[in-house]
């Protein structure tokens, strides 16, 4: 895939798109988003600041400045946020620039840009527009379709997401999902089917990946990066959940491929399925998408995004 040749100041007129909630905003708020605009303004930068109006507005206040002739779309967030505005750029040419605000920032961290969100704003200076694939989920139960950047998780990591008490995220940040996940630790988990290139396989979490990186912590797709144009998948087997105190600790000491249970597959497509008539859930990009059946599928050069030139050159953060 080629690299763009513009530098992030070749964009003049920029939408600056934050969410007020994000976890690194906290008491600082609206300033430091001014603090923020400042620094692309003074790298000549004609910035717009608007800040989302709640959950599931990004996309449109994304789409609403594209219309009105925005050429950079720069966001801070978290995954969540980057997640509802990328859905509203999906197959438009202008870039996405993301700054780290969230809970994890995954996205951010698989790229390095660090975790001072004013750092992270210079550092854009660094940055080049790269055109990306997207992963995209359909679940035909429930008749929802969505993309994401990052990843998808189903099955045991979306019930941790569907459990994760929101007021405590917003005071503790990670720790709410750890609390979450704990208090699964005795279930009997639901298991599914996956498919991929005809194949099945029986497992109670899948993850469907486009990053290296599992929570912003720990590397879990150790051969993917935001440059390819398949899968990166990681199936976990197992019928209860403290089978997975293992798997974590395989995790921890950079072990898991190649753990018993652990299967590593490379896809431009996965469908899923559930067994057993309980419910399994699907999140995209740390937020609750949908319940199985379910297929997820790559799309092709869908999104520009500003990603660091070490980046695009092929020497993905980690190699």
């Amino acid at each position: 895939m080629p690299t763009g040749e513009h530098k992030i100041t070749s964009y003049r007129n920029t939408a600056f798109i934050y969410n007020l909630w994000a976890g690194r905003f906290g008491r600082q708020g609206s300033a430091l988003a001014g603090r923020i605009a400042a620094i692309l303004t003074a790298s000549g930068h004609n910035v717009t600041v608007a800040p989302t109006a709640g959950p599931g507005t990004a996309g449109a206040i994304a789409r609403r400045h594209i219309e009105r002739g925005a050429d950079l779309i720069v966001v801070a967030g978290g995954d969540g946020t980057i997640n509802e505005i990328a859905e509203g750029m999906v197959h438009s040419n202008v870039p996405l620039a993301v700054l780290p605000a969230g809970t994890a920032n995954v996205l951010a961290t698989e790229m390095r840009l660090g975790s001072g969100l004013e750092q992270a704003a210079r550092r854009l200076e660094d940055c080049r527009p790269q055109r990306i694939s997207v992963g995209q989920v359909t679940c035909n139960g429930a008749g929802v379709s969505r993309h994401f950047v990052s990843m998808a998780g189903i099955g045991l990591d979306a019930q941790i997401v569907r459990h994760v008490n929101g007021d405590l995220k917003a005071q503790t940040g990670k720790l709410a999902y750890w609390l979450a996940a704990w208090s699964l630790v005795a279930s009997r988990l639901a298991e599914f089917h996956v498919e991929v290139d005809g194949r099945q396989r029986k497992c109670s979490f899948a993850l469907v990946s486009k990053v290296r990186n599992y929570g912003g912590d720990f590397r879990i797709a150790p051969s993917v990066t935001l440059l390819d144009d398949r899968f990166e998948v990681v199936l976990f087997e197992g019928r209860y959940a403290v089978r997975y105190v293992k798997y974590f600790a395989g995790l921890v000491v950079n072990r898991l491929v190649g753990m018993k249970g652990i299967t590593v597959m490379r896809a431009e497509s996965v469908k899923l399925f559930s067994t057993g008539g309980r419910q399994v859930y699907v999140q995209t990009d740390g937020e609750l998408a949908c319940h199985l059946p379910a297929e997820l599928r790559i799309v092709p050069h869908a999104l520009t995004l500003m990603v660091p030139a070490d980046y695009t050159l092929g020497t993905a953060p980690g190699n």
